[in-house]
C-alpha cells in the first residue's frame, strides 16, 4: 500500500491517472531507449541516403563523365571504411556518423555498379533484388523461428566471417608481391563456389544483426544504439550486395 503525507497523493491518484499515465510512461521509455521500430526507421533513412548518393555516381558514369564519378566512388570507399572503423570503436558516434557512412557507401556502390553494368548489362537490378529479397526472406525466417541466433550459430558465423576477411586480406597484400589468391577472383568452379559460400555467410550475418536489434530493444538499450543497429544492417547489406554482384559477374564470364 502506497502512503504519502500529501493529502492530494493517495492510493487512488495513480488509478485516476489510468491509461493516460501508462501511455505517457511508455512514450517516455521509447524516447530514451532503443526500439525495433526506431531502428527500422533509421535503417530506411540510411538506405535512402545511400540510394540518393549512388544515383549521383551512377548518373555521372552513364552520362559520359566517369572521370568525375570515379574519384567520388573511390573517395566514398575510403571515407566509408574510416567512418565504419570509428563507429565500431565508438558506438556513441553512430547518430552522427551513420548517415555519413551511408552517403559514402552510396557513392562507392553507384560507381561500382555502373562500371559492372557496362561490362555485364542487366546485372545490377537482379543483384539489388537478390539483396533485398534475402533481407526480407531471412527476416521472415527469423521472426517465424525457423532461424535462431544461438551461441553456436553466432560463433560459427563469426568464425566464418573472420576467415573470409583473412583470405581477402592475404589476397590483397599478396597482389602487391605477385602472389594473389587467384581462385577467389576466377570464374572457375572454385571461384564460383567461394563466392557462393561468401554470399551465404554475408546473408547469415543479417541474422546476427536482427538478434542484436531485438536483444537491444528487449533490454532497454540506449537510444543511440538504434543508429548503431541501422549502421550494422547497412554494413551487412553493402557486403551482401557486392558479393552478389561478384557472383553474377563470374557466372556471366562462364557463358
Amino acid at each position: 500500500m502506497m502512503r504519502s503525507g500529501n493529502p492530494t497523493l493517495n492510493d487512488k491518484t495513480f488509478d485516476n491517472f489510468g491509461d493516460y499515465g501508462r501511455d505517457l510512461a511508455r512514450e517516455q521509455t521509447r524516447a530514451t531507449t532503443m526500439t525495433i521500430s526506431g531502428t527500422v526507421q533509421k535503417t530506411a533513412f540510411l538506405l535512402l541516403l545511400a540510394m540518393g548518393s549512388a544515383c549521383f555516381t551512377w548518373s555521372k558514369t552513364f552520362g559520359g563523365a566517369p572521370a568525375i564519378a570515379m574519384p567520388w566512388a573511390f573517395g566514398g570507399a575510403i571515407v566509408g571504411f574510416i567512418v565504419a572503423l570509428i563507429i565500431c570503436f565508438k558506438q556513441t558516434s553512430a547518430p552522427v556518423l551513420a548517415p555519413v557512412y551511408a552517403i559514402a557507401e552510396g557513392l562507392f556502390l553507384g560507381g561500382t555498379s555502373a562500371v559492372l553494368e557496362m561490362q555485364y548489362p542487366g546485372i545490377v537490378i537482379p543483384a539489388v533484388g537478390g539483396t533485398f529479397g534475402t533481407l526480407f526472406g531471412l527476416l521472415l525466417a527469423y521472426q517465424s523461428g525457423l532461424i535462431r541466433a544461438t551461441e553456436n550459430f553466432k560463433l560459427g558465423i563469426f568464425a566464418a566471417t573472420g576467415g573470409i576477411g583473412l583470405v581477402y586480406l592475404i589476397s590483397f597484400i599478396g597482389s602487391y608481391f605477385g602472389f594473389p589468391i587467384a581462385f577467389i577472383h576466377s570464374s572457375g568452379l572454385m571461384g564460383i563456389g567461394f563466392s557462393l559460400f561468401v554470399v551465404v555467410i554475408a546473408a547469415l550475418n543479417l541474422v546476427l544483426d536482427f538478434d542484436f536489434i531485438e536483444q537491444g530493444a528487449e533490454r532497454g538499450a540506449p537510444k543511440y544504439l538504434e543508429w548503431y543497429g541501422a549502421f550494422a544492417l547497412m554494413v551487412t547489406l553493402v557486403w551482401l550486395y557486392l558479393e552478389i554482384l561478384r557472383l553474377m559477374a563470374k557466372l556471366r564470364d562462364r557463358r
